[in-house]
């Protein structure tokens, strides 16, 4: 039996890659490298290219121009793909008529896996239990637990999951973060795309967002954060009128974000202080505003998800 590749070292790179469906280009000139040891996140408005790009890294799709290499392969190549490789991108793809371990079971025949693993991958998913049952029958929560449990089945050095906390409840989205930082911790690359930054603020160490097919940002998740929240600062008062009288005459720009709060930009936190304890404008708080992952995002992919709207009208 062939051994299995280390789960460390092993990187996804993609270079100069182009897609075109017709008169769409899903993807243009896009490089990255998704290192071992982190868990990054691929993020991008719907239609940026993600999906496409995943398949094509996988073999599922042929890139006109370019290339997408695991461990310096194309996957096509890949002697036993299972054991470098797990993904998940649709967990419906699954023969509703085979039971949750006759389908692992399969995929470990054709990737010369033991079967010990299989059970191995059930327990670790929550799934032993309903391991005779008909997939059909599966909550599509389960369905996404047995696609994490396929693409783990041959303890592979690299993880592709696309939105992998669809259709999980709380238990299991506590769960798949922890499997992922695991994963990485376990010196294995991690790429996940999810539309929620919330998750991913929580979990990822490094982005890739893309919009209309090109990189917008290959960052650390610390790094964006950083650049979005600039140099603004927020104020919790009750006297909202007067605390941006007081800042508007010293050269900066105040906002009223919400009810208490008026977020300041073009003064530092120790200027602001002085000048409200100077006009007497009590305040409760006054700190550096940190943006939330959200924030970040949604300001630097801003231009593409407005150019996917019009396109979506104009068709």
């Amino acid at each position: 039996m062939t051994e299995s590749p280390p789960r460390s070292g092993v990187t996804i790179e993609v270079r100069g890659l182009r897609k075109r469906y017709r008169s769409t280009v899903a993807v243009d000139d896009l490089s990255f490298t998704v290192e071992p040891g982190m868990v990054t996140g691929f993020v991008g408005p719907n239609g940026a290219g993600k999906s496409t790009t995943m398949r094509i890294i996988l073999g599922l799709d042929a890139a006109d121009e370019g290339s997408a290499l695991v461990g310096g392969r194309p996957y096509r190549v890949l002697d036993r793909p299972l054991r470098t490789v797990g993904a998940l991108l649709d967990a419906a793809a699954v023969h509703p008529g085979r039971s949750a371990r006759n389908h692992l079971l399969w995929l470990a025949q054709s990737n010369a896996i033991p079967r010990r693993r299989v059970d191995e991958v059930l327990d670790l998913a929550g799934l032993a239990t309903v391991a005779k049952r008909n997939v059909g029958g599966f909550s599509l929560g389960m369905r996404q637990r047995l696609g994490i449990a396929a693409a783990l089945l041959g303890d592979p050095a690299v993880v592709i999951f696309d939105e992998p906390i669809n259709g999980l409840d709380i238990e299991g989205i506590q769960w798949i973060r922890s499997l992922l930082r695991s994963l990485a911790g376990e010196g294995r690359a991690v790429l996940v795309s999810s539309h929620l930054m919330s998750e991913l603020e929580d979990t990822a160490d490094h982005l890739l967002v893309i919009g209309r097919g090109r990189l917008l940002a290959d960052t650390s998740v610390r790094e964006l954060v950083t650049t979005a929240s600039g140099d603004r600062v927020a104020v919790r008062t009750g006297m909202r009128t007067e605390a941006m009288t007081t800042l508007a005459n010293a050269g900066a720009l105040a906002t009223i974000t919400d009810g208490e709060t008026v977020t300041v930009s073009g003064l530092p936190v120790e200027h602001v202080i002085e000048l409200l304890t100077r006009d007497g404008v009590a305040f409760t708080g006054v700190s550096a505003h940190r943006a939330s992952l959200e924030e970040a995002y949604m300001e630097l992919t801003r231009d593409a998800v407005e150019f996917g709207a019009a396109a979506g009208r104009e068709g």
